[in-house]
């Protein structure tokens, strides 16, 4: 089998924040890496036009994309900057929207396939659990909000 057809594994990920300028390019934010990452869907709802004398069927048009919520779990990062972004938003304060890239892994830690999100808003933010006889990660959960999936080229 060429490098192509391998199965790609999943449990191999790492994301990245960053905020988009206006002509200065992305300035790297933060970044951590997670056990779990869900919510990486987009659906479209067709609209429906049934024309008047077409008896066989309606026709399919396609209609608004929406995005799903994607759900950070058990994670870690070197820096406060995902809790400070959190609680700027939710406390009113003007807050950037940050583009999040999720970079998947071979084996190697080769970067395999990067998705990207876009204007990215946490909506939730959950602190592990303080027990001193456990053994969880300092970020149990980040929410995030976005208005746009893609997949990027080259893995970067």
């Amino acid at each position: 089998m060429s490098d192509g057809s391998l199965p790609m594994h999943v449990f191999r990920f790492e994301v990245s924040f960053k905020r988009v300028g206006g002509g200065s390019g992305a300035v790297d934010v933060c970044s951590g890496s997670f056990s779990e990452c869900s919510g990486l869907e987009a659906t479209m709802e067709p609209k429906v036009i049934k024309a008047g004398g077409a008896n066989y069927g309606a026709t399919q048009r396609p209609g608004q994309v929406s995005f799903a919520t994607v759900v950070l779990k058990r994670g870690m990062t070197r820096t406060r900057d995902l809790f400070r972004w959190f609680q700027m938003v939710a406390g009113g304060a003007y807050a950037y929207r940050l583009a999040a890239e999720i970079a998947v892994q071979d084996g190697q830690g080769r970067t395999v396939l990067t998705w990207g999100l876009d204007r990215c808003l946490p909506v939730k933010f959950k602190a592990a659990d303080l027990n001193a006889k456990g053994a969880e990660i300092g970020i149990e959960e980040l929410h995030l909000a976005h208005e746009g999936l893609r997949l990027l080229d080259g893995g970067a």
